[in-house]
């Protein structure tokens, strides 16, 4: 319930929502649709490609962005990243939290440790006004927090797959929607970005990434497309950690449930064939 709720505030600040452009926000194209490992009712995430969209989180979106629900030994746990507890408190030691008071009433810093949660990279609310001129919204459910509609009849599908790519599939279209120009006839305040997949097209943030920003050590492509993908499925992982469990867990309760309305029809069948006979 608190998730929900939390996914409602944040859809309504996504980002620091800024004044509409001039053309109205309908003009949007929608987000191209792609294809995820976690996607259907079999779907898992790809250990690999949230590691590295950690790492593309780590490296330029912590710089704006926090995660205030996810604690560090939730890197470690089942269906996660595939993070041993070694590493986890590796990860955990690399940043510093404020901690305290101490026996002299002041408040101190530490390394961090595992049961801790990932700390906001700007001190209060304020202070990331100054910073930002906006204040970068939490990361921790916004793939589930920012989805869209996709009109009848793909709506149905929606309803029952709880929007689940959606989401993604949009912040993939963000984060590569940048423009270097407002389109001819639009005219953007200093501090705004044109991006053609933001409603009303004039958002923040500027353009976070760009080719070549983060070094990949498995081969894998290092461009602004395969970091927004990976960031992206990370940011699935934080939105719904337990997404694994969740769809093996739905697999064994369907089944139990053919199971069992088989039994009962048989039961059925039974009953009224003794009623028919007229032993009952």
């Amino acid at each position: 319930m608190m998730r929900s709720i939390l996914a409602a505030v944040l859809a309504a600040s996504l980002l620091g929502v800024a004044p509409q452009l001039a053309s109205a926000a309908d003009d949007t194209p929608p987000p191209p649709r792609q294809k995820w490992s976690f996607s259907g009712p079999f779907g898992k995430f790809d250990r690999a490609q949230v590691q590295r969209g950690f790492k593309v989180y780590r490296e330029v979106c912590a710089v704006c962005h926090g995660l205030d629900l996810v604690s560090f030994r939730n890197l470690g746990q089942p269906g996660a990243l595939g993070y041993s507890e070694a590493q986890v408190k590796q990860i955990a030691s690399e940043y510093k939290i404020k901690d305290g008071p101490n026996d002299q009433g002041e408040m101190f810093e530490r390394e961090g440790r595992p049961a801790d949660r990932f700390p906001r990279p700007w001190a209060n609310e304020n202070a990331a006004r100054v910073q930002y001129n906006a204040v970068p919204p939490d990361l921790s459910v916004m793939a589930k927090a920012r989805t869209y509609e996709r009109g009848f009849p793909w709506f149905i599908f929606d309803i029952f797959t709880q929007y689940q790519e959606n989401g993604p599939d949009y912040l993939v279209a963000l984060l590569t929607g940048y423009e270097d120009k407002a389109p001819a006839g639009v005219t953007l305040p200093p501090t705004l970005s044109y991006n053609k997949y933001f409603p009303g097209h004039a958002i923040a943030m500027p353009k976070p990434m760009e080719d070549g920003r983060v070094t990949y050590e498995d081969g894998s492509p290092q461009t602004l497309a395969q970091y927004s993908k990976d960031v992206t499925a990370f940011l699935m992982w934080t939105a719904e950690p337990h997404m694994e469990a969740r769809k093996r867990i739905g697999f064994q309760v369907m089944i139990f449930l053919l199971v069992f309305a088989g039994l009962l029809y048989f039961v059925k069948q039974k009953v009224w064939y003794d009623v028919k006979a007229g032993r009952i």
